[in-house]
């Protein structure tokens, strides 16, 4: 079982269903809909530094966790990123990437709770 998140930039203000909606789009492949934007490969780098993707973890490191909770290679293009964790790191990179979308002015869809957390919430 794996924690999933989706970040893109805010283009506009979308209600929790209308993000689920772009969400689902997001998993066929479909990033209509969405902005490219300059923060998403500048979140994404950060977020690389942090914790880099599983496949480009060192041999010594496989299954270090507090390394790299990545479960599979993110999904990332101009307009988004999505990432998945093992889930007993779920909180960790919940807030993690909680406050680096604030950083970065990025919304966070979480399909587990099925919301969508903007930049400017508390």
């Amino acid at each position: 079982m794996s924690y999933d998140l989706a970040i893109w930039f805010p283009n506009q203000i979308l209600s929790d269903e209308q993000a689920y909606q772009q969400y689902r789009k997001l998993c066929d492949e479909d990033i209509s809909g969405l902005t490219s934007h300059p923060s998403i490969g500048r979140f994404y780098l950060e977020l690389y530094k942090i914790h880099p993707e599983v496949d480009d973890v060192p041999d010594d490191k496989i299954g270090d966790f507090d390394f790299c909770p990545w479960s599979v290679e993110h999904d990332l293009s101009d307009r988004h990123l999505m990432l998945s964790c093992v889930w007993s790191h779920a909180n960790h990179v919940h807030d993690l990437i909680l406050g680096l979308a604030r950083k970065y002015g990025l919304a966070v869809f979480d399909p587990q709770l099925l919301n969508i957390h903007y930049p400017t919430d508390p």
